[in-house]
C-alpha cells in the first residue's frame, strides 16, 4: 500500500485528494482508493505548502492515523517548465524540489492540468464516459484529448512499453479555420473587435468563445434577444473589469439555450458546438487517435445533450476526401469532473514505478 497526494491547482480553487494505491494484477495502472478529498479557495493561502499542511491535518483526523504521502503530483492550470511553475494570478511560485523538502514528501511532480487530464482518461470507467462514436478502437494507438473551458486545452497520449505517456500541446492556439460564410463573418468580427490580425481556435471554442459568438449574433440581430437575456447581458457588461462578478455570461447563454427561452443563445450554442466538433476533427486528423479522442472539460459535461444532437459529430467527420478515416476514431465525452485528480494520482503512482 502506498499513500499518494493528488492535486488540481487553479486560480480560483484547489482540490486535494489523498489516495491509497495498490498494484493491480495484469495492469500498469494501480487500484486507487480515495481516503480524503477537500476543496480550498486558492487565494486564501499564501502558497501551496500551508494548504497541504491543513489538508493533511484534516485527513489524519478523518482517517484516524498519520497520513504522510510518499509521492505527490499536482496538476497546475498554467505552464510547467523544468518542474517549476509560476501562478502569477495567485502570486505562487512552485518548485518540485522545494515542495519535497517543505512537505516531507520524497517525490513530487508538477504537471500541466491538461496533462493530468490525459493521464486521467486512462483511469476512467465505463460510467465516466459517454460515447458519441464507437469507431474501431486499436490497441497501442495514440489517444487525443481536447477540452473547452476557460481556454481550449489539447493534448495526446503515446503508447510506450510501460503504458501510455501524456504530452501537452498548445493546439488551442492554432488558427481558427472558418468553414462557412457565417464563420468568415465571425472571424472578421473578432479581428475588428479585438483589433488583432490573427484569431485562434481558442477565441471561438472556449467559454470566452461562447460569449464572443453571442456578441457577434447579438450585434447582427439585437431584436431577437429575449428581455431576460437583455438584462443579464447589461449586468454582465456593467461588471467588466470588476474582481467580483455576479454573472457568468457563458453559463447563462448555455442555460437559455437549453431552456429554449432565447433565440440568440440557441444559435450561439449551435455555432459553438459546430466549431467545437470541427476543431476536435482537426486534432484527430493530426494524430489519427484510434485509441480514442476524449472530449473533456466542464462545457462538454454541461452540454452533453447538445453534443448528442449530431452537430458535433457531423462537423468532426466533415474532412473532405479523408472523411472515411474519421469514422473509425472512437469519440468519447468525459463525464467525471475529477478526471484531472485521477490523472494526478495515476502519475504519482508512476513516479513510484520509475523512481523519478
Amino acid at each position: 500500500m502506498t499513500l499518494l497526494l493528488a492535486g488540481d491547482i487553479g486560480g480560483t480553487k484547489t482540490i486535494l485528494r489523498l489516495v491509497q494505491a495498490e498494484p493491480k494484477p495484469d495492469s500498469t495502472l494501480p487500484t486507487l482508493l480515495t481516503l480524503h478529498e477537500a476543496t480550498y479557495a486558492s487565494r486564501e493561502f499564501s502558497s501551496l505548502v500551508p494548504m497541504v499542511h491543513k489538508f493533511i491535518e484534516q485527513a489524519t483526523e478523518k482517517v484516524g492515523q498519520p497520513c504522510q504521502a510518499e509521492k505527490a503530483c499536482f496538476g497546475i492550470a498554467g505552464p510547467v517548465v523544468n518542474q517549476t511553475s509560476d501562478l502569477t494570478n495567485l502570486g505562487w511560485s512552485l518548485a518540485a524540489d522545494d515542495l519535497c523538502h517543505k512537505l516531507n514528501i520524497p517525490l513530487v511532480s508538477l504537471i500541466n492540468d491538461f496533462a493530468a487530464v490525459g493521464y486521467g482518461v486512462l483511469g476512467l470507467g465505463v460510467e465516466d464516459i459517454y460515447t458519441l462514436q464507437q469507431g474501431v478502437p486499436q490497441m497501442m494507438a495514440p489517444v487525443a484529448i481536447i477540452g473547452a473551458g476557460t481556454g481550449l486545452g489539447q493534448g495526446f497520449l503515446i503508447p510506450h512499453a510501460d503504458g501510455y505517456r501524456t504530452y501537452a500541446s498548445e493546439g488551442g492556439h492554432a488558427d481558427f479555420a472558418p468553414r462557412s460564410e457565417l464563420e468568415f463573418q465571425l472571424l472578421k468580427y473578432l479581428r475588428d473587435r479585438y483589433n488583432i490580425e490573427r484569431i485562434s481556435a481558442e477565441r471561438v471554442v472556449s467559454g470566452m468563445g461562447i460569449v464572443a459568438i453571442y456578441q457577434f449574433l447579438r450585434d447582427r440581430h439585437t431584436s431577437e434577444e429575449s428581455p431576460e437575456m437583455t438584462q443579464i447581458y447589461r449586468t454582465w457588461q456593467s461588471e467588466i473589469g470588476q474582481e467580483r462578478k455576479t454573472v457568468d455570461l457563458a453559463a447563462e447563454i448555455s442555460k437559455a439555450a437549453h431552456a429554449e427561452t432565447d433565440y440568440l443563445s440557441q444559435e450561439t450554442m449551435k455555432l459553438f458546438i459546430d466549431a467545437y466538433g470541427a476543431e476536435a476533427g482537426n486534432l484527430a486528423l493530426k494524430l489519427l487517435p484510434y485509441g480514442g479522442l476524449y472530449v473533456a472539460g466542464g462545457i462538454a459535461m454541461k452540454n452533453l445533450d447538445l453534443l448528442q444532437e449530431g452537430t458535433f459529430l457531423r462537423a468532426f467527420l466533415q474532412k473532405g476526401r479523408v472523411s472515411p478515416l474519421m469514422k473509425d476514431i472512437p469519440v468519447h465525452v468525459v463525464l467525471n469532473s475529477r478526471v484531472g485528480l485521477i490523472g494526478a494520482a495515476i502519475h504519482a503512482a508512476s513516479l513510484m514505478a520509475i523512481g523519478v
